[in-house]
């Protein structure tokens, strides 16, 4: 697990070839200046210059690095300067900015001052706490007879788990006060229709088709992977899918990793193998060669892109992913983009209420 060399990585096979970029969100036009920051770009650098604060808090209360408060404020002075240097001068890259460069940059910084998971104590307390609730959500889910009422419910799971994220921090705030109250997040969402709500094609489709092979590629942990991905690939797998739930390679933020994502499965699984009576035979977890918040497809694992093969739905969950970048990108099979509204900056940029919803459903 632990080797720093990256092994090589892939495109996805399963984009359609020709103009995909990552980046949703265009931070500058070919015809902006280069040497003046755009306004869409200092508004994303402060975002990222905000997260600091959340960041260097954890840092410092990283018992796994020695001296860990002064190298959380090495952190916060490194990073903050990155920024502000980007916000003189754009160009300094020699590519135009977009959201990967400055999570990139703020992993190095960490890692090259020995910070290899900062949230891994909150990771683990998320997911004792939703593994704690994993029956229940299931079980509420599985008394709905009507199919599309269950699948709505099922996405609906899938919006309120996400709202619980590190990246977002007041939202983070209001959730552990109401002792995650699941059930009624789901209920609580802002009313559709969504900004992009592709959920009642989505419905119609699901009852009349099933895909053999379904990637998923998954966000947070806790709610988000526990609670709201879990039940949704559960149902798959009891319609007759094959569920690969592609995570992140290392730690970044708090999205669940393939190692971690291996265990959670293991204490929910029951001595037969099967989550809440369904089977898991056909159910795969793939290490996504990532360790970003945000997904860049051209560079996946080997793994990942061979069992991506023949896969007929993909699924990119959360904001990350699913909305800051690939949210455009085209795919040779179905696809499904699935994720909560966080931040400001994006609300703006999609014309959406904050916490608005988006289901983007592509068929081929």
């Amino acid at each position: 697990m632990g080797s720093i060399s990256q092994p090589q990585l892939v495109p996805f096979p399963l984009l359609m070839n020709g103009n995909y970029t990552a980046s949703t969100i265009p931070w500058r036009l070919p015809s902006d200046d280069p040497s003046i920051p755009t306004p869409i770009e200092l508004s994303w650098l402060n975002l990222f210059l905000n997260t600091i604060p959340t960041f260097k808090k954890h840092a410092e209360s990283d018992t796994s690095v020695p001296d860990a408060v002064n190298k959380a404020e090495e952190f916060a002075q490194r990073f903050a300067r990155i920024i502000e240097d980007f916000k003189k001068d754009p160009a300094s890259q020699g590519v135009p900015l977009d959201v990967l460069l400055p999570c990139r940059l703020r992993e190095q910084v960490l890692k090259e001052l020995g910070f290899r998971d900062i949230f891994k104590k909150i990771k683990d307390v998320e997911n004792a706490n939703a593994i704690s609730l994993f029956e229940n959500v299931v079980r509420l889910n599985d008394a709905i007879e009507d199919e599309g009422k269950r699948l709505e419910n099922l996405v609906r799971g899938i919006f309120a788990g996400n709202i619980f994220d590190l990246g977002a921090s007041q939202l983070a705030e209001v959730f552990s006060r109401d002792g995650m109250s699941f059930s009624v997040t789901c209920q609580n969402l802002v009313p559709r229709p969504w900004v992009k709500d592709d959920l009642e094609t989505f419905k119609m489709k699901w009852s009349k088709k099933s895909w053999k092979k379904v990637i998923i590629f998954v966000d947070n942990s806790g709610a988000d992977i526990i609670l709201g991905i879990l039940p949704f690939a559960r149902e798959l797998l009891r319609h007759g899918s094959q569920v690969i739930l592609a995570a992140n390679d290392l730690p970044s933020l708090n999205d669940v990793t393939y190692a971690e994502l291996l265990e959670i499965i293991s204490k929910l699984k029951d001595e037969e193998g099967c989550l809440m009576g369904v089977s898991t035979s056909n159910l795969i977890i793939a290490n996504s060669g990532n360790d970003l918040p945000v997904i860049d497809l051209t560079r996946v694992s080997q793994e990942l892109a061979y069992l991506a093969n023949d896969a007929d739905l993909v699924i990119l969950e959360g904001m990350g992913r699913g909305i800051e970048t690939n949210l455009y990108a085209q795919f040779k099979c179905d696809s499904l983009k699935i994720a909560m509204v966080k931040h400001p900056e994006v609300a703006e940029f999609l014309g959406s209420r904050l916490y608005d919803c988006v289901i983007k459903y592509d068929e081929l």
